[in-house]
């Protein structure tokens, strides 16, 4: 394809897709806030979750576990905001990108060691490492994330050179990465088709503004190609069906991602393609979406970040006022408390929201303005 037809021009933002990356990282926060199953005793802390207890709910996964939404419409934002950059260097455009994300993960991380420091130095459980870990888990994705800016530059000029043949290299290369991962026990190539396929994702979103404009049986083509090869991958007795871990299955579609996750990418993005219009027009016309999309468009990023510290203040907070720690199992007391495990961690992180907030304000007012907007 030649670069012409390859390059893009649209330059304004897309309402429609700061929706969705609002969208897709409330949707993980409330994920791990309710359907997280905690296994807490004397020597440790690890999550566990529902699915592999409660039969079929492994479907909701491929409607809620909305990381190709994330990485999609972080391409398309990518490709946007390298364009403004066409008559400087990368250099800018990388420095711009990975301090909005780097300052408040490595402030996060550096106050959880130091608070993992204090613990260990005075009530000493064996837990504490655990816990900090698993408080900093949901990290991960911003590391597969830093990697993308990085080789944005890149990808974004092979996108102008060779348009959608790119996506045809990344497909084969996810799938040449399984077979050798499976196949030929090859373990180093699960760890590549962490880049590969997210980078597909990522890639995808180059084309964004050209999928949005496309007839809607583009969306269908699509949502029902994902589909069927969802159902065929995850039905043919290897492929786990479920798209995130769960305990006791071989290995996890997630982590590192399979050809899962790619059937995955593209079942989901016929989804967002299909309800563009709908919410857009909920976005232009009524009141109640405009305020609840500006606020969580302006917390969506440091509620992800700080969600699971607000948790883990929750659940000391209720296990020190009662005595009361969560079931390890999903029985019918799990169940009924899942209101609880929404309202507690969410009221607990909201004051952090305010402070975040406030710092941001703070460091704009004095000129140095940041800008968390993907």
């Amino acid at each position: 394809m030649s670069q012409n037809t390859s390059v893009p021009t649209t330059k304004t933002r897309d309402q429609y897709v700061d929706f969705l990356r609002a969208f897709s990282l409330v949707i993980v926060v409330i994920w791990h806030w309710v359907f997280t199953i905690l296994l807490i005793n004397e020597s440790t802390v690890s999550p566990s979750n529902p699915i592999g207890f409660t039969r079929g709910m492994w479907a909701i996964t491929w409607v809620l576990q909305v990381m190709p939404v994330f990485f999609f419409v972080g391409g398309f934002t990518h490709r946007l905001a390298f364009d403004n950059y066409t008559k400087g260097t990368s250099r800018r455009f990388l420095k711009r990108r990975t301090k909005r994300l780097l300052v408040p993960a490595l402030s996060l991380v550096a106050i959880w060691i130091g608070i993992g420091f204090a613990i260990r130095y005075t009530i000493d459980p064996p837990w504490t490492w655990n816990a900090v870990i698993l408080v900093l888990s949901p990290l991960w994705f911003l590391v597969v994330y830093l990697v993308l800016v990085g080789i944005a530059p890149l990808a974004i000029r092979a996108h102008w050179r060779w348009g959608e043949l790119v996506i045809i290299w990344l497909l084969g290369l996810a799938a040449v990465l399984d077979v050798l991962r499976f196949s030929h026990l090859q373990g180093w190539a699960a760890w590549i088709n962490f880049l590969v396929i997210w980078g597909l994702a990522h890639q995808l979103g180059f084309f964004y503004d050209r999928l949005a404009a496309a007839p809607r049986r583009i969306g269908w083509m699509f949502l029902w190609g994902g589909l069927f090869s969802m159902i065929a991958l995850t039905n043919m007795g290897f492929y786990p069906r479920s798209v995130v871990g769960v305990p006791g299955e071989r290995f996890s579609n997630m982590g590192p991602p399979t050809l899962a996750i790619v059937a995955l990418i593209m079942f989901q993005i016929g989804l967002v393609l299909l309800a563009k219009s709908w919410v857009t027009n909920r976005l232009e016309t009524s009141s109640r979406w405009q305020r609840t999309f500006r606020w969580v468009n302006d917390n969506s990023l440091p509620l992800y970040l700080l969600h699971t510290t607000g948790m883990a203040i929750a659940i000391v907070i209720i296990f020190l006022a009662f005595g009361y720690l969560p079931p390890g199992e999903p029985n019918t007391e799990w169940w009924l408390t899942r209101p609880l495990w929404f309202l507690a961690p969410a009221l607990a992180t909201y004051p952090f929201l305010t402070l975040y907030q406030h710092a941001t304000r703070s460091k704009a007012d004095r000129g140095a303005t940041v800008d968390l907007s993907g």
